[in-house]
């Protein structure tokens, strides 16, 4: 007798049936186009939807007010124009058998002075939230009126628009700033006691209740215990949720914590080498004090503990929100039983950082997110089979070769060393990155599925190639580490050296950093875990830029630990042999200053060097001699180049053969150029 899969059993939300358990929660992906939910961001859900899931939530932090400044690319609901968009997307999503909510929220002080149209931030009071940095002015009563108003219209545009339902957010936005003591100072009729801090987040619960009606969904996101000096406990966040639900709230979307700071947001949203779902069982003590269901989203990345939230009782809907970004078609999967193929969220934070480093959130290994209009999830399969050699199986070559074995190519993939990952090896020897093994482990088994043969400590020469016959070769050898061009470079190690154990330094040692990544970061904390003390270095003002907030967080918390000084905007000049060690010449930028350092080793990170030795070899023996037509590279057309009619094959090099990039780039270079194979 076959057990039912409790994840995959259907859920009645105040008359609203879901299909199964699994929820995209709200969250902003910054899809958006002038603020409203155009093609790009109803893509982005339906393929969601047709994947499977019971619940896509849209429009994290969709504002209701003008004033509320978009800070991160929210959508802008207030907007007319927003209701057909929503309309057309609640359709789409409707039609693949997914319900469809969308939160609502004012920013309050959690925005940008600067942006947008320049509004001033407005908040419970005078305060300032050092994640986003905005000075907020106290809330005017004019002000509680037109924004509880504004509540008040867009959901009733979100009813008109066909939507199942609304969310509205109550952790670190202008709702909740009332009610917490953390923020509310105010000594009128909104603050001070504890109904006086209720009053205006129930004044715009009960307006929305009362203007959408008893039957739509109405539900809050909220922290129920904010884990800081005078925020809101669990017990006091149990007494504002039973006041909620009388007030007519459907569902909590549970949080625990609060997002002032990068890291108290990453305690929210945990990312990579952090523990599995570590609120599960928080939320489900909560759970059972409340009378209405939860949901809760926060790491559980994975089917197994997903099923066990739903089986244990310890929620009711699951949140998979980043798992599902990996893979939309996860729902599918669970349902088929192949859990096994699902592509595995292994928690980089490059959805969430990318939304402010890049404008728009990514999967750090699924080229499609966020791309699916010219980049579908699904893999066309080609009509005319070709026979195409991949060298290197790094992260560009193993996904090249899974691209195109779906395309139904004939592929070999070749790499020099004795195993395949290339760069994505070593940076998985940090303890804090090692799910990215993750992303390689997923590949191999895709591979293994797709019969693509892999030789390994095999380098490759044109000779190699010819014997073969091949149509096309693609170059994706990677890079190798690049040294500073200063005198004295030859004494300077390299970030490899140190996460790859080939020296260990002691004593005092200087990581260079002119790149910006985890790299560096990685290298000191594997010094300081070999006993060196270690000061950063780097040219930039600030350290390590491209590594995002909540990740970056805890790199800063482990080095504060360890006392490790960090200077910034001082560039290596030079490296020489002294008494004692190394004598280390530093400047600033457009300046004559310099300064010297006496350390006992240099260790820089300055990104990769292509290697090249291969491609160079290929190119006069290639059609195209290397020659990509970039517009029909990313309108995903076949390749016609030809400035070799001679040639035996049709040459490419993708990731980091090209030039220093990051995963991402590697398999998005590697998807559009296969997918047109």
């Amino acid at each position: 007798m076959t057990v039912p899969d409790p994840l995959m059993s259907s859920f009645t939300l105040k008359g609203l049936t879901l299909r199964n358990r699994i929820v995209s929660t709200s969250h902003e992906p910054a899809y958006s186009e002038d603020g409203l939910p155009g093609d790009r961001y109803r893509a982005y859900h339906v393929e969601k939807a047709r994947g499977g899931a019971g619940l896509t939530m849209i429009g994290g932090s969709a504002l209701v007010s003008r004033d509320s400044t978009p800070a991160f690319g929210n959508l802008q609901l207030w907007k007319d124009e927003a209701e057909p968009l929503l309309r057309r997307l609640a359709d789409e999503v409707h039609e693949h058998g997914a319900a469809v909510m969308t939160q609502l929220t004012h920013l309050g002080h959690r925005t940008s002075n600067y942006a947008g149209e320049w509004l001033s931030a407005v908040s419970v009071g005078a305060v300032r939230e050092p994640a986003h940095r905005a000075f907020a002015k106290a809330a005017e009563q004019w002000d509680l009126d037109r924004v509880r108003q504004d509540f008040v219209d867009v959901a009733q545009r979100c009813r008109a628009a066909g939507l199942d339902g609304i969310e509205l957010m109550a952790y670190g936005h202008f709702l909740d700033a009332f009610w917490t003591p953390f923020w509310n100072a105010r000594d009128d009729e909104y603050g001070g006691s504890y109904e006086n801090r209720m009053r205006y987040p129930l004044e715009v619960i009960r307006a929305v209740r009362a203007a959408v009606g008893p039957d739509f969904v109405v539900g809050v996101r909220m922290s129920f215990d904010e884990q800081r000096p005078g925020g809101v406990e669990p017990d006091e966040a149990l007494r504002i949720a039973g006041d909620l639900t009388e007030a007519g709230i459907d569902f909590f979307s549970l949080i625990r914590g609060s997002i002032g700071t990068d890291a108290e947001l990453g305690r929210v949203i945990p990312p990579m080498h952090t523990p599995a779902a570590p609120h599960l069982e928080f939320a489900g003590q909560i759970k059972r004090k409340l009378a209405v269901p939860v949901m809760h989203a926060a790491r559980i990345a994975d089917v197994e503990t997903a099923r066990y939230a739903i089986a244990e009782g310890l929620l009711d809907l699951v949140g998979m929100t980043r798992a599902l970004i990996a893979d939309p078609e996860l729902p599918a999967k669970v349902r088929q039983g192949q859990t096994a193929r699902i592509r595995p969220c292994v928690g980089a934070g490059m959805c969430i950082d990318g939304i402010y480093q890049s404008g728009a959130a990514y999967c750090i290994h699924n080229p499609s997110t966020g791309r699916e209009l010219e980049l579908p999830h699904r893999i066309d399969r080609a009509t005319v089979v070709q026979r195409v050699a991949v060298i290197g199986a790094g992260p560009a070559g193993l996904e090249a070769a899974r691209v195109l074995a779906e395309r139904g190519h004939e592929a070999r993939l070749y790499e020099a060393g004795d195993q395949v990952g290339g760069q994505l090896l070593l940076a998985s020897r940090s303890p804090r990155r090692r799910d990215l093994r993750g992303i390689v482990d997923w590949r191999l088994d895709e591979l293994a599925r797709l019969g693509v043969p892999i030789s390994l400590n095999t380098y490759v020469e044109a000779a190699t190639l010819r014997d073969e016959d091949w149509d096309v070769v693609i170059v994706a050898t990677g890079g190798t580490p690049a040294a500073p061009r200063v005198p004295g470079a030859d004494l300077v190690l390299d970030t490899w050296d140190v996460l790859g154990g080939t020296h260990r330094p002691q004593g005092r040692v200087m990581v260079y950093d002119d790149h910006g990544g985890n790299q560096a970061l990685d290298a000191a904390e594997a010094l300081i875990r070999g006993g060196a003390r270690v000061e950063i270095v780097t040219p930039e003002r600030s350290v390590s830029p491209d590594v995002g907030a909540i990740t970056a967080s805890t790199y800063f918390t482990a080095l504060a630990e360890a006392a490790v000084p960090i200077t910034v905007l001082r560039r290596l000049h030079g490296v020489r042999r002294a008494e004692g060690g190394l004598a280390v010449e530093l400047g600033v930028d457009g300046t004559e200053f310099r300064e010297y350092r006496s350390v006992d080793w240099v260790v820089a990170e300055m990104g990769t060097d292509p290697v090249r030795e291969v491609y160079d070899e290929l190119t006069g023996r290639s059609v195209n001699l290397g020659a990509v037509d970039l517009g029909g590279l990313l309108a995903l057309q076949a390749q016609s180049v030809v400035r070799n009619p001679e040639g035996a094959w049709r040459l490419f090099r993708i990731g980091d053969a090209v030039a220093s990039r990051n995963v991402h780039a590697a398999m998005l270079d590697a998807a559009r150029l296969c997918r047109a194979i």
